[in-house]
């Protein structure tokens, strides 16, 4: 991005201060909440111009047209499983499915998604998803291995059908990556009470992983016999530039989080406010979700359906606890077992410089860098991630290590 473009983030996230220091009612309070909203939006892209274009190419009806037959016509999110429920320690109600291991020969005329076991050993994959997306972010790996191995797949407090955070909604407690630890230990203890286990992070899922090495070590030495961090960081997240240059990573630091906080207590208005700017955040989110130019559009607006389904409340509370995260120290638990640390070279939300720190750390992990990627990996580029996941899978013996991996169509059989 040129100096004129930073300087014009800058002016960006001075507005946005400007804008939420503001308090007044009614048309007021609209009108800072517009003037942020949209400077957050120019911050976190960087750079407008591409939307600016694309605006100006494809009329808005158009674009709303699109976005209704894609939500129509997408089959991605569309897998289901058994549910259950788990409470936090804080009385939270925390979202799960469950996906059995069918029984030998399955359904009559179903096509299985089959590694070549026909009974696979006793171990449970429980996938945790990242900042602003719901279980549904794992589709692809979960209808590759549906019905082959037991998998659970639970929304974060706050995301997706899990409950708002009690802690957070009625004592006004700040979340913690800890926090998240804790809740996944629950829904283990509620999901999986007992067999192996195989934990699967992305982004802010990663770091629940290893919230929950820290908290509970045992946990991970007797029945933790495989682990898979995608697209995430140990620490250190508040030195990433989100591809920017160094004026407009200072405005962001500086101006964001009180931004968000401000945001997060008018979330009313502001839930108007990112309606009328959809197709603003539309191109935001595509530039920090994916790296390559060709992602199908479905998959494109099935992440922004997601990333738009999380209220503004909650990304203002859970944004500042990626700052004090710092869960290094909790790698060491993974030493003894196969780890893959995947990641897309493309990510500019936790860069693959943070899965190379993790890797170095574990020495015997095996490390994946995918060109062309971005910070949604595993949906942009599935095939990867699933067969990657399926390899990891064998070296636990859950899986014949001869297995292939047939799971990256979409839609659910």
């Amino acid at each position: 991005m040129s100096e004129s473009s930073a300087e014009a983030v800058a002016s960006a996230a001075s507005a946005a201060a400007a804008a939420v220091s503001a308090t007044g009612t009614g048309g007021s309070w609209r009108r800072a909440t517009g003037i942020a909203g949209a400077a957050i939006g120019v911050i976190a892209a960087g750079a407008a111009a591409g939307v600016a274009v694309e605006r100006m190419t494809v009329g808005r009806g158009m674009r709303a047209k699109a976005r209704l037959a894609l939500d129509s016509a997408g089959p991605y999110g569309g897998l289901r499983g058994t549910p259950g429920r788990a409470y936090a320690d804080d009385g939270t109600e925390l979202y799960y499915e469950v996906d059995d291991v069918e029984p030998q020969g399955g359904p009559p005329g179903r096509r299985r998604r089959l590694f070549g076991r026909k009974a696979p050993l006793p171990v449970t994959v429980v996938f945790s998803h990242g900042y602003c997306l719901t279980q549904d972010s794992w589709h692809f790996q979960r209808a590759a291995l549906r019905g082959v191995v037991r998998t659970v797949h639970w929304d974060q407090r706050s995301h997706g059908r899990s409950a708002r955070g009690h802690a957070q909604a009625q004592d006004g407690v700040p979340v913690s990556i800890d926090q998240l630890g804790r809740d996944l230990k629950a829904v283990i203890d509620a999901a999986v009470p007992e067999g192996p286990i195989v934990l699967v992070g992305h982004s802010m899922g990663g770091m629940t992983v290893m919230a929950l090495a820290a908290l509970y070590p045992e946990l991970i030495r007797e029945r933790v016999v495989a682990t898979a961090f995608v697209g995430t960081s140990s620490g250190r997240l508040g030195e990433v530039n989100f591809g920017l240059p160094v004026a407009g990573v200072n405005a962001v630091r500086r101006v964001l989080p009180g931004v968000l906080k401000a945001l997060g207590q008018q979330a009313a208005l502001v839930e108007k406010g990112r309606r009328v700017t959809a197709d603003l955040f539309a191109g935001v989110i595509k530039r920090y979700s994916f790296a390559s130019r060709d992602v199908d559009p479905a998959v494109a607006r099935f992440a922004e359906r997601m990333i738009e389904g999380t209220p503004i409340d909650v990304v203002a509370e859970f944004y500042p606890a990626f700052t004090d995260h710092d869960k290094t120290g909790a790698l060491g638990c993974f030493t003894d077992m196969p780890v893959l640390v995947l990641a897309g070279i493309g990510d500019l939300v936790t860069p693959s410089e943070h899965s190379e720190a993790i890797a170095d750390e574990l020495p015997g992990a095996e490390l994946v860098l995918v060109p062309d990627a971005g910070h949604l990996v595993m949906l942009e580029h599935p095939e990867v991630v699933t067969d990657r996941l399926a390899d990891l899978l064998a070296r636990t013996g859950a899986i014949p290590t001869t297995a292939t991996v047939n799971g990256c169509d979409s839609a659910s059989s």
